[in-house]
């Protein structure tokens, strides 16, 4: 059986919205990115840039929500 893959972006417009946010999340953190493949990345890195995404997604639905 084929996995499919867990990272698809469902809304194709959705994705340069989604690169946008990174990068700008990534500036913040004080973490280089380039353009196209960023492995070069610690775990850590990945991870606080990941994790300060989703806090700020939670807290903007968070807020809608009131």
């Amino acid at each position: 059986m084929a996995s499919k893959s867990s990272n698809k972006v469902e809304v194709p417009e959705a994705k340069a919205a989604m690169d946008r946010f990174k990068t700008e999340v990534a500036s913040e953190l004080g973490v280089s990115l380039k353009e196209g493949y960023n492995g070069d990345l610690t775990s850590k890195e990945a991870g606080s840039i990941g994790g300060e995404m989703v806090r700020r997604m939670i807290k903007k639905q968070e807020e809608q929500m009131k």
